[in-house]
């Protein structure tokens, strides 16, 4: 049976309150090698892809010294990129919904590629700029279905381990991509953009050969018109909404380390180079440190109780990133925030798939990913004008403070959405 047609694995939705309350103090108790061989075909087809994206972190060098923008011109372009990403993202969520999750990954992906040699082929100016725009149009629409696979061919007891396995998949296929954009960076720059679009082709590649197809199973009748509507209607659930509202949170904070580690680092002293060793650091730990998310201690935790330690676990990772000076300093900050961030690596995409029902698990996860697009307009501003304002330990602290925010409002956001009729 194709796998948009299968029957729902996970909750009955008109009883939300079950799904939470009954399957979250199982989370994480199964392991990789349990997983469905359709989450670890998707795990190949995303590590191929994130092994070539190469082309984010060299963008604005391209427009600049391919295309003579100027710094001002490209940061507008970039900017219009990133804004681009949010209707990509719900765009992707809708169309997984209607025409199935292979082939709006397939969309995605193909997209993605042609967007970017737009840019990588373009003979002006304009036509970059337009690539540009388009390529943020297209790059986030394998999202949404590529997490609404997760959820359909898991048990709920699986799903935050198989978000933690795509992540560190991920982390891992990271540090490759630095190693062959260090190899392209010698070359013509627009080469980057040929190597990403042609990984995304090979992405392409692996999802059509291995995942199933099929269009996605009509909605299910329940007994509560009122679930069934707020279901197809994401924006109108509020439980969406807070989740959304702390995932934004989250990924301001996240960013920081693009944002305001490359800067607090030169502003130390320490070379460039230092940012790449850290970044390595962080990517092993999330790959290596996987076992620990099998330690007893951390299988007995539901979704909220193990969010609350991560956010601790990152505060105080942030926190020592505005307080060190050295690379040893910064190495142990890096260490901690990793380990955070590895604690909390799939439980929040856990309960967003809990409270969505089975046939809007794309609408659902597309909306809740707009986090991403939210924070990167307002993690610039953020860290920028603290760093300005106040230097590293003003900002990282303030940051330490936002984690310890999230870690608190868990039990708060633990009861709302275990509430009949949240």
């Amino acid at each position: 049976m194709p796998l948009d047609q299968s029957p729902p694995i996970s909750l009955e939705f008109p009883s939300v309150t079950t799904n939470l309350a009954d399957t979250s103090d199982t989370r994480g108790t199964t392991s990789w090698r349990r997983l469905p061989a359709v989450v670890w075909a998707l795990v190949l087809a995303r590590a191929v892809n994130r092994l070539g994206a190469l082309t984010l972190p060299f963008l604005a060098v391209v427009l600049v010294g391919s295309y003579d923008a100027s710094v001002a011109t490209a940061g507008y372009l970039l900017a219009g990129f990133g804004l681009a990403t949010i209707p990509s993202r719900l765009f992707g969520g809708r169309l997984s919904d209607r025409i199935g999750t292979r082939a709006t990954i397939l969309v995605g992906l193909v997209g993605t590629a042609a967007a970017q040699l737009g840019v990588a082929l373009a003979g002006s100016l304009v036509q970059a700029a337009v690539a540009v725009v388009l390529l943020g149009l297209a790059f986030e629409i394998y999202e949404p279905p590529s997490q609404a696979i997760i959820a359909d061919v898991t048990l709920p007891e699986q799903r935050a381990v198989a978000f933690s396995l795509l992540g560190a998949a991920m982390a891992g296929a990271g540090m490759g991509a630095g190693l062959l954009a260090a190899a392209l960076a010698g070359l013509d720059l627009r080469w980057l953009l040929v190597a990403d679009a042609a990984s995304c082709l090979a992405c392409a590649a692996v999802v059509a050969a291995l995942l199933p197809g099929g269009r996605p199973a009509p909605p299910e009748q329940t007994d509560d018109p009122g679930r069934e509507s707020a279901g197809v209607r994401p924006w109108s659930d509020r439980r969406l909404l807070l989740l959304l509202g702390t995932g934004t949170v989250f990924a301001v904070v996240y960013l920081q380390v693009t944002i305001a580690l490359p800067l607090t680092l030169t502003g130390r002293g320490l070379p460039a180079s230092t940012l790449g060793l850290l970044l390595t650091l962080g990517a092993a730990t999330m790959v290596l440190g996987q076992p620990l998310l099998r330690l007893p201690h951390l299988r007995r935790l539901d979704d909220f109780r193990a969010m609350t330690l991560g956010y601790l676990v990152l505060a105080a990772g942030l926190l020592l990133t505005g307080l060190v000076t050295s690379r040893a300093g910064f190495a142990v900050a890096t260490l901690l925030t990793a380990l955070g961030d590895l604690v909390l690596l799939g439980r929040a995409y856990a309960v967003v798939v809990d409270v969505s029902p089975a046939h809007a698990r794309g609408r659902y996860l597309a909306v809740y990913g707009t986090s991403w697009g939210l924070a990167a307009i307002v993690a610039p501003l953020l860290g920028t004008q603290l760093l300005v304002h106040g230097g590293p330990v003003l900002t990282w602290t303030v940051v330490a403070a936002l984690c310890l925010v999230l870690a608190a409002a868990q039990p708060a956001i633990r009861r709302r959405l275990l509430a009949p009729c949240a």
